[in-house]
């Protein structure tokens, strides 16, 4: 790789359970450029390959494509990785469930790639990069949300992620809020996990319980309708977000149990730090889209944050920008933020 000017721009990568997105991010105007999709050499195309197989294919794989983006354009000045799972401070994967499975031995992915690229790298959890992203526009602490396959959450507060240097805060997904021995299955293994439960997967599993226990109401629900066939077996999330957003009743009541645990979630980290500001992204929410954010607020109103009236409580919650680019934004920003421009040399 060519040495890299100090105005070059960055290479950013955000890297998903089944995909890999990767961009140029120019710092002084906070823009993306050349994005590209490719799928992850994770579980995804090989279910049956070992941790450490496959996360060596990854690796390979975040090598190949950074060096062939830098290829065809200039040197990048800093990569960033925005990957889902805890990462530490120093860029160690802790666990990549989505992308490799099993938790396997930790992945010193940062020191792995800054040695084959001879660039700094700085690797991220993917919502502590995209919580980077709402940090240029927020005024006021707030916490980041996800949902979508599964549940994630982050603080910014005081200019910083509130983490520790284990990669330790940040896991609503994984709080267990039902103790029951048949609770739903969570990806990472434990049951009755939030994730599990108001994730897009989960709300989905609840919609299909929901269909076999009351055939008669799914039959004559939107749902059904918008169902191949009708078969409880066939349902999809497309499907249960499109009559929720049409005010169907049966899949309103779905999804209005699964929010009951979340909103729990969201009133503790209120009532524990007094975070006031919660913006709530991620494929299935944003699917549903505004309807979601009403439920809600309508369930975070029914259980009561202490010491606010329902308009506050309705103020606090907000959806997220409806794209895929929060992990490669957030990333860039972060370089930015860490790696700013030589003084003299340019604005950021």
């Amino acid at each position: 790789m060519n040495s890299p000017s100090p105005l070059a721009p960055f290479t950013v990568l955000d890297v998903g359970g089944t995909t890999l997105r990767i961009a140029e991010y120019a710092p002084r105007t906070g823009t993306l450029s050349r994005v590209r999709r490719v799928p992850v050499d994770g579980m995804a195309r090989d279910a049956d390959a070992p941790v450490p197989v496959l996360q060596e294919r990854v690796v390979a794989q975040l090598v190949r494509e950074i060096e062939a983006h830098s290829a065809a354009g200039p040197a990048p000045r800093a990569v960033g990785v925005a990957f889902a799972g805890p990462i530490t401070a120093a860029g160690l994967v802790l666990a990549a469930p989505t992308v490799w499975g099993g938790r396997g031995e930790p992945l010193p992915l940062g020191a792995r790639l800054t040695a084959r690229l001879g660039v700094p790298v700085v690797v991220v959890n993917d919502l502590t990069a995209a919580a980077w992203r709402y940090a240029a526009t927020e005024d006021e602490p707030f916490c980041l949300l996800t949902v979508s396959s599964g549940i994630g959450n982050k603080v910014f507060r005081g200019g910083e992620i509130l983490l520790d240097a284990d990669g330790h805060g940040g896991e609503l997904g994984h709080w267990t809020c039902d103790t029951s021995p048949d609770a739903p299955l969570c990806d990472c293994g434990g049951r009755g996990h939030l994730g599990a439960i108001a994730s897009g997967r989960g709300v989905l599993a609840a919609a299909r319980r929901a269909a076999t226990a009351d055939p008669d109401g799914f039959a004559g629900s939107l749902l059904s309708a918008l169902t191949p066939g009708g078969r409880a077996a066939a349902l999809t999330n497309e499907a249960l977000a499109a009559a929720v957003r049409a005010d169907d009743p049966f899949a309103t009541s779905v999804l209005r149990g699964t929010l009951t645990p979340l909103a729990q979630a969201i009133a503790s980290v209120f009532t524990s730090i007094g975070i006031c500001r919660y913006i709530v992204m991620g494929g299935f929410a944003l699917a549903v889209g505004e309807r979601y954010r009403r439920l809600l607020v309508g369930e975070l109103v029914r259980l009561g944050c202490f010491g606010l009236a329902a308009d506050r409580v309705d103020a606090m919650v907000a959806l997220g920008v409806a794209d895929d680019d929060h992990g490669l934004i957030g990333a860039g920003r972060l370089l930015a933020e860490r790696l700013p421009v030589p003084a003299g040399q340019g604005v950021r």
